[in-house]
């Protein structure tokens, strides 16, 4: 039976956090504190989540304020404070801050905090939207390499480099990041289809069995079709894949495998636009340790694909 606090300020039942820990809480480092309350903000409920989305809006502050001064500002109380810690993996209070701290003094001095959260107005000039993209970016990319679990990306190149076929599954822009992958993989050997059409990616995935993988890409990890087309790989027995920014979806509970990103939303880039560089940078991780793992076929593979191609080059000093 799950426990539950009612916090006498807000009047708001809240799951306890043990019901958090229960389900996989991330591990604790002391790198990526902000990103894995971003991540994880969406598995809490009530006052926990407030207190994650104050958290979020002024990172800076909260790391200054009491356990009293943070219960008050989000509207809580400190032995929902408490709680918040121990979801996210802190034995206490004095433990979250100092994470934090260290966390927002690395960005400030990196300057990856520039802008970020900002709207964008119609009078910006682009040198400003550049910078902000710009660190939005970078801190997304910092925060997914403190998340990922490069144990994870190990299994995964393993299953890849020695599968008979690899099926890549996504919708609308996660298809797009499916594709990237896809042509990496085929330049060095590996027998790879991208399908975002969930009747021909059910249609493949049916044809899958041991021996094969499955990847499915969804930041959200709740895309239906996305979430169909896996399950459909692994009822025939394919190893399975997710890659996505919640690590307690229904695409991550599915899968055997679950690579994590994190996203830095701004405007008119949403959390799931602003997701595909992190994406990529993964997926161009795990395509680096499939090629080592396969050095000497990736290798002459490349070679013949960039050979094929090469006298479809312009030649050097040709008129354009």
């Amino acid at each position: 039976m799950v426990d539950h606090e009612v916090d006498t300020s807000a009047g708001t039942a809240v799951v306890d956090a043990e019901a958090v820990d229960r389900r996989g809480a991330v591990a604790v480092s002391s790198d990526g504190v902000l990103a894995r309350v971003r991540a994880g903000a969406g598995e809490l409920t009530g006052a926990l989540r407030r207190v994650a989305e104050h958290v979020l809006s002024d990172p800076e502050a909260a790391a200054r304020a009491t356990i009293v001064e943070l219960a008050e500002r989000s509207g809580t109380s400190p032995a929902t404070i408490t709680r918040f810690c121990r979801a996210m993996g802190f034995e206490g209070y004095a433990d979250l801050r100092l994470g934090i701290a260290a966390e927002t003094g690395r960005a400030r001095s990196a300057g990856w905090t520039v802008d970020i959260g900002r709207e964008i107005q119609p009078s910006d000039p682009l040198s400003r939207v550049l910078n902000q993209i710009i660190a939005a970016d970078t801190r997304a990319m910092h925060d997914t390499a403190s998340l990922l679990d490069l144990a994870e990306v190990e299994k995964a190149a393993v299953a890849i480099a020695g599968a008979s076929r690899v099926n890549i599954f996504g919708a609308s822009g996660s298809a797009l990041v499916g594709e990237e992958m896809q042509f990496s993989l085929h330049r060095i050997g590996v027998a790879a289809w991208a399908w975002s059409d969930v009747h021909e990616g059910l249609a493949s995935a049916a044809l899958l069995g041991a021996g094969d993988v499955a990847l499915g890409i969804s930041h959200t990890g709740q895309t239906r079709e996305t979430i169909e087309m896996l399950a459909e790989a692994d009822s025939r027995g394919a190893t399975t894949i997710a890659l996505t920014g919640f690590p307690r979806s229904p695409l991550a509970e599915l899968a055997d495998i679950v690579l994590v990103t994190a996203s830095q939303a701004t405007t008119f880039r949403p959390d799931a636009l602003s997701a595909r560089h992190p994406q990529l940078v993964v997926l161009d991780l795990l395509y680096i340790a499939v090629a080592q793992r396969t050095h000497d076929r990736a290798h002459a593979a490349f070679r013949r694909t960039a050979q094929a191609v090469d006298g479809h080059k312009a030649a050097k000093g040709a008129a354009s």
